[in-house]
């Protein structure tokens, strides 16, 4: 296993942003699957439901929930063809990396649970890249001798 992916990869593969080129043209080259743990796709699922909900209140937020329905319909399919992997994670060896990230970083560089359980979540796979287009996630990657390709 050599890369491991946050939210922002995910999104960027799935939805049309900015980001969206280098994400497509990253996977298509990729020499493996990309592997996924249950709590990145709780978060990026999630996120696509939050963004539809959103959009429901208000047409200048988020997106439609057809969009978000297709990203999840794509996510899906990917794992059915074995393009995206889930793997299976020692939940309390990756807490225990996230707890000394937190300590170690989120004093002064402030970061989300989510953020730090990734990173965690890489560092626990042992791989040595992480796909991101956060840059405080890039540097709190790099800061782990973590290699980021963006």
């Amino acid at each position: 296993m050599i890369a491991y992916p946050d939210t922002s990869f995910l999104c960027a593969l799935y939805r049309a942003q900015v980001n969206s080129p280098r994400a497509a043209e990253h996977f298509r080259v990729m020499p493996e699957p990309v592997f996924v743990s249950s709590p990145l796709l709780f978060e990026f699922r999630q996120s696509l439901r939050w963004q539809a909900y959103l959009y429901s209140k208000d047409s200048t937020k988020g997106f439609l929930k057809r969009s978000a329905q297709l990203a999840l319909n794509q996510l899906n399919a990917n794992i059915s063809t074995g393009a995206i992997i889930l793997v299976s994670i020692d939940w309390s060896d990756v807490v225990s990396i996230a707890e000394r990230l937190s300590s170690q970083y989120t004093w002064t560089l402030g970061y989300r649970g989510f953020d730090l359980l990734h990173a965690a979540t890489a560092l626990h796979l042992g791989v040595t890249e992480f796909l991101t287009f956060d840059v405080k996630q890039k540097q709190l990657a790099e800061a782990e001798g973590l290699i980021v390709p963006f």
